[in-house]
């Protein structure tokens, strides 16, 4: 597909990043990430955070054009920041400015001197969408108890399974898209929120024929703040998941989809 390569620098890559209190976090990770791609521009969206992690974005906007800030009240959780910041990717850059969504964590999980790997991915496998990967050789967890690396496991077992999905590590949120298959998976609504929401976007990239590639990186538990993994998500996504596998496997027995090449 069209679209162009994103440059090395980060020139023509919008990264978005969701904030619920992340204060500690937000000032190291921004500056790793315009230091790792100078070229870049950064979105952050935060979700009404009490602790002011909001007025603190602001703050670093005001000493850096590169960083905008998008402001969510009250808060709406993981999958309405993503799909407002992609709708405000359209409506206030151009194509030819920014080609490329990266999506990533504010807690420091994801690391940003891994950014490059991910277009570089995209540059010479052609891909539409690049994982960034826990769970493909070199990929690996840091500092997670284990009860939360098994059920991650077991998620992405039960998600690739049910799915059909051939991708080792479909629920992590560290990703590249190319700015015109995100526009066209989002033209219709996405109303999954949690960690689902990282499942969904996969699958409606996969479904469409569109290439996706995965590279491994490191995934360290955050030092500061506190996880926002709770029932409520893990429920959530089990029964949105198993819906989705339902109905594909039955628009596939009357309807058969033919992928882009």
């Amino acid at each position: 597909m069209s679209g162009g390569d994103p440059h090395p620098d980060g020139t023509g890559v919008l990264v978005v990043v969701p904030t619920y209190d992340e204060r500690e976090n937000l000032a190291p990770l921004v500056e790793r990430v315009l230091t790792t791609l100078p070229g870049a521009r950064l979105l952050v969206v935060d979700d009404g955070s009490p602790d002011g992690t909001g007025e603190l974005a602001e703050e670093l906007a005001a000493a850096d054009a590169r960083l905008a800030v998008l402001h969510h009240r009250p808060k709406r959780g993981l999958g309405a920041a993503y799909v407002d910041a992609f709708a405000h990717v359209v409506e206030t850059h151009p194509s030819v400015e920014v080609g490329w969504v990266v999506q990533m964590d504010a807690d420091g999980s994801h690391a940003p001197e891994d950014l490059p790997a991910l277009l570089a991915s995209a540059r010479s496998d052609g891909a539409d969408l690049v994982l960034g990967s826990r769970y493909v050789p070199g990929g690996r967890v840091v500092d997670w108890p284990w009860y939360r690396n098994a059920l991650s496991r077991a998620a992405n077992v039960y998600s690739r399974i049910a799915l059909r999905l051939p991708v080792r590590d479909v629920t992590g949120g560290f990703r590249l898209f190319r700015r015109a298959v995100l526009e066209e998976i989002t033209r219709a609504p996405v109303s999954s929120q949690g960690y689902c929401f990282q499942v969904d976007l996969a699958f409606r990239v996969h479904r469409g024929g569109f290439v996706v590639r995965e590279v491994p990186i490191t995934f360290t538990e955050r030092s500061a703040g506190a996880s926002k993994m709770s029932g409520a998500v893990v429920r959530e996504a089990l029964w949105r998941i198993t819906a989705w596998a339902v109905r594909d496997r039955l628009r596939t027995r009357r309807d058969p989809v033919t992928l882009r090449g």
